[in-house]
């Protein structure tokens, strides 16, 4: 049984809401969250970003100036609260059109397994979290969820949508549109609530640091008795997972494995069938499927049967093969999140970028086909976990346009 449960929402003024809501504050450098906020003294990235504004700081001054920060914002009106409501948050881009339910999810349940994830946390990263979140006094960013088999709740939403005007439409600088519908119907959100009792899990697709800096909290409340309602709930936005669009997340490398060309291929020919590819770029369009940018030409790797196993949840992943079977034998790359020698190019750059990199600063390019739902749904069922920069989602949630007060 899932728990969602409607909140009292600080959310920006609708005048002021293209200027407060924010890209989130993992996807950008400081120095671009600077230029982003140039003349905009309402972005969210205020709040998200301390360190634009307070240099050399102790970690107190540096969350407490964010917890500062929110508080005269809500004072001076830039923030006003609902009563208890949850609402429908719809973006759409040039490749998906994605509505998901905005409410307050357990911590609880995300410690008992029932939220699932599928990526491991970073210590440093979960304590920048906790600290934000302590000193704001709030959850201001939504972990983004998904739920599978509540054809009932998805058909729902859409027709809310179709019947209902939004309390905010806006299109962001890089051409998503935004829509909030706002639900404060006591039996409609009783409704919908006693619709997820019907489900057994949720899938965190994106924010796994936040949503593990929450649970934190919550313990933490808990154990020094203050026991406060609305700590153990944090902030969420749920899509079905028919609606979401997941990228391809691709590879760029220096090579310093010492192989000649035909040595390379002669290793590669082992585990993949080759082709070479005459267009100036590849994009797989299928699973096990990969291109591989190689001395300035394309070539497409088709993984042979042998060396793909279903039954695993993890090794049957691309980004897994690619790992066993050519990054680590063939250019010594063991550890992908650490390694210098190796990048990660989000599919929403285009396949363009992964020439553009072999030109300038790699020397070998990987496009992948893109992980699917399903099998990010199936890691998590099995309690296991992906390698990294195995997703990427697209469009972003929005920072700023929902804030979850914990008292």
């Amino acid at each position: 049984m899932v728990t969602i449960k409607a909140f009292k929402a600080y959310r920006p003024s609708e005048a002021l809401v293209t200027k407060v809501a924010a890209l989130p504050y993992d996807v950008m450098s400081t120095e671009e969250a600077k230029e982003l906020v140039k003349d905009n003294p309402y972005s969210f990235l205020h709040v998200d970003k301390p360190e634009m504004h307070v240099k050399n700081p102790s970690e107190d001054e540096l969350y407490a100036f964010a917890g500062n920060t929110l508080d005269r914002m809500i004072e001076e009106g830039v923030f006003i609260q609902d009563e208890a409501c949850i609402y429908i948050y719809g973006l759409t881009n040039a490749y998906t059109k994605q509505y998901g339910i905005v409410c307050c999810v357990s911590a609880e349940e995300y410690d008992k397994g029932i939220i699932k994830k599928h990526e491991n946390t970073r210590t440093d990263k979960e304590l920048d979290r906790i600290k934000h979140v302590t000193y704001c006094n709030a959850h201001t960013g939504p972990i983004f969820l998904a739920y599978r088999d509540l054809d009932r709740v998805t058909k729902w939403m859409m027709d809310y949508v179709i019947e209902n005007k939004p309390i905010y439409s806006f299109t962001s600088e890089d051409g998503v549109k935004h829509e909030v519908f706002k639900v404060a119907n006591p039996q409609v959100i009783s409704d919908i609530t006693k619709a997820f009792h019907g489900t057994d899990a949720l899938y965190i697709a994106d924010g796994h640091h936040r949503a593990a800096a929450a649970a934190a909290v919550a313990r933490s409340d808990k154990a020094s008795g203050a026991n406060r309602e609305e700590a153990a709930y944090f902030l969420a936005t749920v899509f079905p997972k028919e609606h979401l669009y997941i990228m391809d997340y691709n590879r760029v490398l220096k090579d310093e494995s010492g192989l000649e060309q035909d040595a390379l291929f002669e290793q590669l020919v082992k585990v993949f069938d080759i082709e070479p590819v005459a267009d100036e770029s590849y994009k797989p369009d299928m699973r096990h499927t990969f291109g591989m940018r190689y001395q300035k030409k394309w070539y497409k790797l088709l993984v042979k049967e042998d060396y793909t196993d279903e039954s695993d949840p993890v090794a049957c992943l691309d980004v897994s093969i690619l790992q066993k079977y050519v990054l680590s034998p063939l250019f010594n790359i063991h550890d992908p999140k650490n390694d210098k020698r190796i990048d990660f190019v989000g599919g929403i750059r285009g396949i363009e970028e992964l020439n553009k990199r072999t030109e300038e600063d790699m020397d070998v390019a990987f496009s992948m086909y893109p992980t699917s739902m399903d099998e990010l749904m199936r890691v998590a069922d099995a309690n296991e976990l992906m390698p990294p920069k195995s997703t990427w989602f697209e469009p972003k949630l929005r920072s700023g346009i929902f804030i979850h007060k914990i008292d």
